[in-house]
């Protein structure tokens, strides 16, 4: 499986395991001069910009850990330049994760992890 393919799969369990959490996802593929967000979402009164990560093996551990220090940074100041383009949107702001791993084509799992800073 490519990773282009892994990627779409993933992003595509993402939307339906947070639909089903009860978010609504209001923008995909958000890209700014300060970065890149899969998903933006609203959750109660929460603005929540949501990172997927999707992986086929551990080889390079859970998908989650590769949400760093770095990748935070980076989400955060492109989510306040998201904010400033959008001000109809809550003004609490979140980040979350979803993690996705993949065997033989197929989601083994997917989780969803609430405010990761």
């Amino acid at each position: 499986m490519s990773t282009v393919t892994a990627g779409r799969l993933g992003e595509q369990t993402a939307l339906k395991l947070l639909t089903k959490a009860g978010y609504k996802i209001i923008d995909r593929n958000f890209r700014s001069k300060f970065g890149e967000i899969d998903l933006v979402a609203i959750d109660g009164d929460t603005l929540v910009f949501v990172e997927v990560k999707t992986r086929w093996n551990r080889k390079f551990g859970l998908p989650e850990e590769a949400v760093n220090y770095w990748k935070i940074r980076s989400i955060t100041k492109t989510g306040e330049y998201y904010k400033l383009l959008h001000p109809n949107t809550p003004d609490l702001l979140r980040i979350d994760v979803v993690a996705v791993e993949v065997a033989n084509n197929r989601i083994q799992e997917a989780r969803l992890i609430q405010n990761v800073t």
